[in-house]
């Protein structure tokens, strides 16, 4: 029953921006952080974004930090993840899930799920230049 749908990826040039959500219906949207991770052909899933709650905290990963942003409207059971100055680096399958969890040391941090955590089918995001 708990399904998140992401939607918004698209092929863009190198330096533009796009915006992916995340939908979810199923369990009480506001009592899960949403996370948003990536996988390119052929290698390791990425954390690259978590938010909280209410959307005061917000988590991301070095390689996208600074470039997207991560926001949530918990009225519309919707998460959003805003890229801007796409490299190509960027392409890879997006996916959401709940209980995203930010492991922060310095000013770095990675994202990871805790168990159980419940996934969207992934939406495509191709940058070129």
């Amino acid at each position: 029953q708990v399904q998140l749908v992401e939607s918004g990826g698209d092929s863009v040039q190198t330096g533009g921006s796009l915006t992916l959500s995340c939908v979810g219906s199923g369990f009480t949207y506001e009592r899960k952080y949403i996370g948003w991770f990536r996988q390119p052909p052929g290698q390791e899933r990425e954390g690259v974004a978590c938010i909280s709650l209410s959307g005061s905290g917000t988590y991301y990963s070095d390689s996208v930090k600074g470039r997207f942003t991560v926001s949530r409207d918990n009225a519309k059971n919707t998460a959003y993840l805003q890229m801007g100055s796409l490299q190509p680096e960027d392409t890879a399958m997006y996916y959401c899930a709940t209980d995203c969890q930010p492991t922060c040391r310095g000013t770095s941090c990675s994202i990871s799920t805790l168990a159980g955590a419940s996934w969207g089918q992934g939406t495509q995001v191709t940058v070129s230049s």
